[in-house]
This record gives C-alpha cells, sequence and structure tokens, in this order.
C-alpha cells in the first residue's frame, strides 16, 4: 500500500504536468518553440541566445511559442488567448521557475510576472503595442526575439540581437574542425604502424 501511495504521488503531478507541454518544457530551458511549427533552427538559435544574453545582463525571462492548437496539450481552451494563458503557464512553472514569462500566439503576446501576478505597466503596454505576428513559425519566433530585447532594454539590460545562423554556423565550423583533426589523427596512426612493420620484415 505505501509503494501505491507513493506512486500515485508521483504520477498524478506528472500527468498533470503533461497536460500542458510547455509547462513541462520551461521547468529547465528559457524557451518553448515546438519542432513542428515549422520554425527554422536559426530562429530558435537566435531567441535562445537572447534570452542567454539578457539574463546575464541581469533579465531573465521565459518564453513560450505557441503556434498551433496542439502545442498547447489539454489546455487548447486558451488558444488564441495569451493574456489568458500566460498567467496559467507562469503558476504551472513557479515551484521551480518563478519569474517573468512571455507567451507568443498567432494573435498576439502576453506577460505575466512569477506566479501568474501581472507584470509592470509598462511591459504590459509595450506587449500589447506589438503587432501580432501570424502564424508563421519564423515571424512568430522573431516577435519573441525583438520582444524579449525590447523587454530587457525597459529594465536597463541592453541585449544585442544576434545575425541568423551566425552561433549554428561556428557549430558546424567547429565540427569540420573535429572531423579534420579526427581524420590527420588516423593517418598519423596509419603511417606509425607501416613504419613499424617495415624494419621486422627486412630482420627476416
Amino acid at each position: 500500500m505505501l509503494l501505491a501511495t507513493v506512486a500515485t504521488l508521483v504520477v498524478v503531478p506528472m500527468a498533470h504536468a503533461d497536460g500542458d507541454p510547455a509547462s513541462d518544457w520551461l521547468l529547465s530551458q528559457p524557451s518553448f518553440v515546438p519542432e513542428d511549427d515549422g520554425v527554422p533552427g536559426a530562429y530558435a538559435t537566435q531567441l535562445n541566445a537572447v534570452l542567454s544574453d539578457a539574463k546575464a545582463r541581469g533579465y531573465e525571462i521565459r518564453v513560450a511559442v505557441i503556434g498551433t492548437r496542439y502545442d498547447m496539450g489539454s489546455v487548447y481552451v486558451d488558444w488564441l488567448k495569451p493574456n489568458q494563458y500566460v498567467p496559467f503557464l507562469s503558476r504551472e512553472l513557479y515551484f521551480v521557475y518563478k519569474g517573468r514569462v512571455l507567451v507568443v500566439m498567432p494573435n498576439g503576446l502576453a506577460i505575466t510576472d512569477g506566479n501568474g501576478k501581472p507584470a509592470p505597466a509598462a511591459d504590459r503596454k509595450l506587449v500589447a503595442g506589438l503587432p501580432a505576428p501570424g502564424d508563421d513559425g519564423a515571424a512568430l519566433t522573431s516577435a519573441a526575439t525583438h520582444a524579449v530585447i525590447r523587454l530587457a532594454a525597459n529594465h536597463g539590460a541592453i541585449v544585442a540581437l544576434p545575425k541568423l545562423g551566425h552561433v549554428s554556423g561556428s557549430s558546424t565550423n567547429r565540427d569540420r574542425i573535429t572531423i579534420a583533426a579526427s581524420a590527420l589523427v588516423v593517418v598519423a596512426l596509419l603511417g606509425v604502424g607501416g613504419l613499424w612493420r617495415r624494419p621486422r620484415k627486412a630482420a627476416r
């Protein structure tokens, strides 16, 4: 009975969290950008770079990009209701993350402070004044990135917009260097092996 009780206590919260994919992901990650929304990788990388830079400069926020009704799991009743969904999401995260949360949907953006509390009036006004990004994945993520930059500036944190693909390109270059270095090591080992074998043949 004790084991059954413990299992129930563990499984029930997990099942509750699984109903809202963004709340699961944002417990440990700065952004939720569903892969099936057609978001180019460079845009997601750019958003995460801005979030990381903003945090380093003293402004932390987590972002949920919601491109379709299916991104919301069992909370689909809040689809296209960012101002209604963002406090719910914030409360879901509060046990682990107590800071600001930004939600981006095709029809607009919404922000809240920790535990679903209203964000400062200046932040709410800024977010409310941003144009609706529409349902294109790249536009949704770009809207999130620019919103974070402007919100951070509201709080004295100046964050630059990195070029699209810059981080990805650096990663690709590192991969190529690693592959080339590995190939050189293999060639060197083969050469050493050949030199080691030749004296033995001559001795016979």
